[in-house]
């Protein structure tokens, strides 16, 4: 070895200890006859100290001409340190060095390697094997290493096989756009990368495996977000002979553990809550519960008063944002621009202030008398101090509207704490949904997902109010999990394909392999699948789960570093046959 000790673990106790280190030069501070080096690796960083007298003229001279990143040795006696640094674990001590080598120098790199950078995010992404010596960096990839084990340590606890795989499938028509593989063997076939391991998993309890979970990377081709990348991991678990109520009391288990292991934190009572009363009282199917605002319907208050815009709308929809009464016109205004944005769509907001002395001042006072709004205060329990804002129009795309400002207004208000978690399970979410381009239903989570036993005769007269056995965990606002038990005989899986729009020849084409599977007797099973990147982005406290995968995509799907994708020679395009883009 290169060392005796990391640049993380030298303690006051240590002092007197002749020891080597190595690593990256992070700082160089020369005062003549004194020079400083901060030698940084891994697991930490640790003074060296050259001083005049004490050194040889030719070390001290050596030290002064280190540059930033220089990949050094050194070696020499710790001493205790006259000026502690109470920042950083070692600074009581310092290394006496009485002996240097440099292992490789380095280029002044294009941005500072420090918690506070000033590189940009394009610049970091380029250079990301730099970015990753960042403490802050690695702290994040850290945390992400420690939830894998932690997760392998419960799965493992509880009789979960860990299988693999296969990442070269069959390119499926639900869902998004696959990645696919041309095939050089089989001229004019492909493979595509897999959205999820969702039919391996479910052969597998046919199998008799019983319990799997696997970690596992999977591919989709979509436009990208903050949290969304083209390669993405997930916590993927499967179990047989289970009903619903299984599937929610194991992996409630599972985020416990973790949260409880890694961040040290208890969750209290994981809420339930069904698909229709998310969206009747928050507008979207991931509610943040960190701070109340429920939706209020005010139709029976706020309709037939001669108000034209409340008058004529499907639905007439409020919050009471509390102690917000406080906002000036400019600030209501600003809430008024904000939602009428494009990206919201609202053609305006109403507001009402509720005084503190019980009177009441809103933008339509020409129509609603003040024991008009009061009776929207009361239906809305509203308190003094407290600022009513409420949309009308369309019910689907006002819900939607009302969901965005409510999420806004708790971000203004401090709402929305990092540190405070609020997981929630949204139970029975319609087994399908209507789509207008295609004119046919769509699945809403895959066409593996059994409905409700109760509601399967509407399947022929209502397939839209069909409830399926499906669920999410979300934590925050943030959907981090999702599954279903599934259909395990062929005729249920048939009828769920003719819905779907297949014929019979298009099933058994796409998964007649499966349906066949289901005819050798398949038991009862059922699943769900954690987004594991964007667990790890709550746990760190980010928005964005760049930071917790060591070689992320920009927005645009590339990998700067590397410059992927990248253009294909003729040659290999000529082996696979790929005579279009060859011509292009």
């Amino acid at each position: 070895m290169l060392r005796t000790h990391t640049c993380g673990e030298l303690r006051i106790g240590d002092v007197g200890e002749e020891v080597t280190l190595s690593g990256w030069v992070q700082r160089v501070r020369n005062k003549g006859g004194l020079v400083w080096v901060d030698l940084r690796d891994r697991y930490g960083v640790t003074q060296l100290i050259f001083e005049e007298g004490s050194s040889d003229q030719a070390l001290l001279e050596k030290a002064a001409s280190l540059g930033r990143e220089f990949v050094i040795q050194a070696a020499g006696e710790v001493i205790e340190r006259t000026s502690k640094n109470n920042k950083i674990p070692t600074g009581d001590i310092e290394v006496k060095t009485t002996a240097l080598k440099v292992l490789n120098a380095a280029k002044v790199p294009p941005f500072v390697i420090e918690d506070e950078t000033d590189g940009g995010e394009d610049l970091r992404m380029k250079y990301r094997y730099l970015d990753l010596r960042r403490r802050v960096v690695r702290e994040k990839l850290q945390l992400r290493h420690r939830m894998m084990q932690e997760t392998r340590k419960f799965m493992d606890g509880l009789d979960f096989m860990e299988v693999e795989t296969p990442v070269l499938i069959k390119s499926t028509p639900e869902g998004a756009r696959d990645f696919l593989v041309p095939s050089r063997i089989n001229e004019g076939e492909f493979y595509a990368l897999p959205q999820s391991p969702q039919t391996f998993k479910q052969l597998l309890m046919v199998s008799g495996f019983d319990r799997y979970f696997q970690i596992v990377k999977c591919f989709r081709d979509e436009d990208l977000r903050a949290d969304r990348q083209p390669e993405f991991t997930q916590i993927d678990c499967e179990m047989s002979f289970v009903e619903q109520e299984d599937i929610l009391t194991t992996f409630e288990g599972l985020v416990r553990h973790l949260f409880s292991t890694v961040k040290k934190v208890e969750l209290g009572e994981v809420e339930r809550m069904t698909f229709a009363d998310a969206m009747k009282y928050y507008g979207n199917d991931k509610p943040d519960l960190r701070f109340d605002m429920k939706f209020v319907e005010l139709n029976d208050v706020a309709q037939n008063k001669g108000f034209k815009i409340f008058d004529e709308a499907e639905l007439v929809v409020g919050i009471a944002a509390p102690g917000a009464a406080s906002y000036t016109r400019k600030q209501v205004d600003a809430l008024t621009e904000w939602v009428k944005r494009p990206q919201i769509g609202a053609k305006g907001l109403v507001y009402v202030k509720c005084n503190d002395d019980g009177t009441f001042k809103s933008s339509v006072d020409k129509f609603y008398s003040q024991e008009d709004l009061k009776a929207w205060a009361d239906k809305m329990n509203a308190q003094p101090g407290d600022l009513i804002l409420v949309l009308s129009g369309d019910q689907n795309a006002t819900r939607k509207q009302l969901s965005e400002l409510r999420l806004k207004m708790g971000s203004d208000l401090g709402l929305r704490d990092k540190n405070t978690f609020k997981p929630l399970w949204v139970l029975d979410f319609p087994l399908l949904e209507w789509d207008e381009d295609t004119k046919r239903f769509h699945a809403m989570h895959h066409p593996f997902t059994s409905p409700k036993q109760e509601d399967i005769p509407l399947l022929e007269n209502d397939p839209g109010a069909v409830r399926a056995n499906a669920y999410d965990l979300v934590i925050n606002g943030v959907e981090i999990g999702g599954g279903s038990i599934r259909i395990h005989d062929r005729d249920t899986q048939k009828t769920m394909f003719k819905h779907l729009g297949f014929s019979d020849e298009e099933a058994q084409a796409q998964f007649g392999f499966l349906m066949e599977a289901f005819e050798y007797g398949a038991p009862p099973h059922g699943g769900i699948a954690f987004g594991f990147d964007r667990l790890c982005a709550i746990f760190g406290g980010s928005d964005s789960i760049r930071d917790y995968i060591a070689f992320p995509k920009n927005n645009s799907g590339r990998d700067v570093m590397i410059d992927s994708p990248s253009a294909i020679a003729d040659e290999q395009l000529k082996e696979l046959s790929i005579q279009l883009a060859l011509k292009k």
